[in-house]
């Protein structure tokens, strides 16, 4: 793969990770709510999501579900249903007391929590998978395709997703800490409860 390509495909990734969205929220919430290390764990597995997708594009996953509309929909509305869960979640939880002296075990359900929720908000788009198969078609020809290049294609994917979404989560943990956030957790979950319902409703616009 030639290095202008490869920059070419780096910087469409970047712009892709950096459009607000669902994963944005996600990552947000985790970092403010948690502290920086779930936020990195929520960022790593969104990461190690959408390059699964990736992956998965290059093996053909994003032609079969072009090919079956009705596994396309239902794909959608499972991510869909999924936002709301979280957004419902969020909007009826009560607000942590945090006091510095967390429990390691209870930093870890943090962790794996956020790397579950992180990853899941990643693959259970299937425009994800749509999107990579279109912008993978543009930089290779199918015919010679190798494992080198299939992979290092993947890990830009991967790579660039976690970098940006790392920055993101060690930023709002700063301004957590700089401006106070935790005490208005309730107002920011409301905000963060209710984007995430509108994400659902905007996801099930978009199908009809």
């Amino acid at each position: 793969m030639e290095l202008s390509a490869w920059l070419s495909l780096a910087l469409i990734c970047t712009l892709g990770a950096m459009s607000p969205g669902p994963s944005l929220a996600v990552v947000l919430k985790h970092s403010i709510n948690s502290g920086p290390s779930a936020g990195i764990s929520a960022s790593v597995a969104h990461a190690l999501g959408v390059g699964s997708y990736a992956a998965l594009s290059v093996l053909g996953l994003a032609s079969l579900i072009a090919q079956f509309p009705a596994l396309y929909t239902a794909l959608l509305y499972v991510g869909a249903a999924y936002l709301a869960y979280l957004g419902y979640m969020i909007l009826t939880s009560k607000p942590s007391a945090s006091n510095g002296t967390e429990t390691s075990a209870a930093t870890k359900t943090e962790w794996y929590i956020a790397a579950k929720e992180g990853f899941t908000v990643a693959f259970v788009n299937p425009k994800t998978a749509i999107f990579f198969v279109a912008l993978f078609s543009q930089f290779i020809d199918p015919e010679a395709m190798t494992f080198t290049v299939a992979f290092l294609m993947c890990f830009t994917v991967f790579i660039i997703d976690a970098i940006w979404f790392i920055f993101v989560s060690i930023a709002a943990s700063s301004a957590n800490d700089r401006f106070n956030l935790n005490s208005k957790q309730g107002v920011i979950s409301k905000i963060l409860g209710a984007a995430f319902i509108l994400l659902a409703a905007r996801v099930l616009y978009q199908t009809f």
